[in-house]
């Protein structure tokens, strides 16, 4: 990864071809079986079943702001092409200084008729969200992005802060992904294709969330981002950019033509898979054969 992202410095999967064409399993290191399991369909579902039809040809995506400093965050988002941008708070040892200056450059970059949105990955408590949503509310926030870890606390956030709040981990790493809907803990889903299952599943879950959607990605490459594309693409509306535009945080990709942003919007397709980049970056790791293994039982 260019940019240390969510704790994460490297991205390691697992690729499956079949005869739909390629799917990618890639859980982050914490997840455990259970939740693996439905990473694991995703991709099956990408290398054997195919994907829904598409109702649109392109997505419009949100540029994706790291942690980084004030600066770089300027110059990534003005080079970015994008009107609307996802900036990460609530780095741990960062301090909330900071999250304003990161935000104030996006604002900056962007101009006033961009559109502006944060991700705390449930980081704050209730309090504290409540202070800094009101304090980064000054750069007009499209909307604040799990900004607490529980759909209690979203629920309580939601009632106390004038932004509107979207549930992305309460969604995506819950057993059952429809109580944010029961909890009236947030204004829109982001959805994650790889972590609900795959795109038919996805689906099902923002048609039962009755909530408008944003179709993010969980830094894949572009054989996942693929089938993020698909879910964007199959979606009855799409309200939002979708945050989909996160090849750029990876240094390198195992396709011939990546999934990446041009003006503001990627175009759905699915791009073949480079043999040789493939080789390039290939690793010998018998934990992800277990990881598998375990996912699958």
């Amino acid at each position: 990864m260019r940019t240390r992202f969510r704790g994460q410095s490297v991205r390691e999967g697992v690729l499956i071809h079949g005869p739909a064409g390629w799917g990618e399993f890639s859980p982050f290191p914490e997840y455990g079986a259970r939740e693996c399991a439905r990473w694991l369909a995703c991709a099956r579902e990408a290398a054997f079943d195919g994907w829904p039809r598409a109702v649109r040809s392109r997505i419009p995506v949100n540029a994706t702001v790291p942690a980084v400093s004030a600066e770089r965050a300027f110059e990534l988002v003005r080079g970015s092409g994008c009107t609307t941008a996802k900036v990460k708070v609530a780095e741990r040892g960062q301090s909330f200084a900071e999250d304003l200056a990161r935000v104030e450059a996006v604002r900056d970059a962007l101009g006033s008729q961009g559109k502006v949105r944060v991700d705390a990955n449930g980081a704050w408590s209730v309090d504290e969200a409540v202070r800094h949503l009101k304090e980064l509310d000054r750069f007009t926030l499209e909307y604040a992005e799990q900004p607490c870890a529980t759909l209690e606390e979203l629920a309580e956030v939601r009632r106390k802060a004038d932004v509107p709040i979207a549930a992305d981990e309460s969604i995506r790493r819950a057993e059952d992904p429809l109580k944010v809907k029961a909890a009236e803990a947030a204004d829109i889903a982001v959805v994650k294709v790889q972590p609900l299952g795959g795109v038919r599943n996805a689906l099902r879950v923002v048609e039962a969330c009755g909530l408008p959607a944003v179709v993010s990605s969980a830094v894949e490459t572009s054989v996942g981002l693929a089938a993020g594309l698909a879910l964007a693409a199959a979606l009855p509306e799409l309200p939002y950019a979708c945050g989909l535009g996160t090849m750029s945080l990876l240094s390198g990709d195992v396709v011939t033509d990546s999934l990446v942003a041009v003006d503001g919007f990627i175009e759905v397709r699915r791009p073949p898979v480079n043999l040789q980049a493939l080789s390039e970056y290939e690793i010998q790791s018998p934990s992800w054969l277990h990881r598998m293994q375990e996912a699958a039982q």
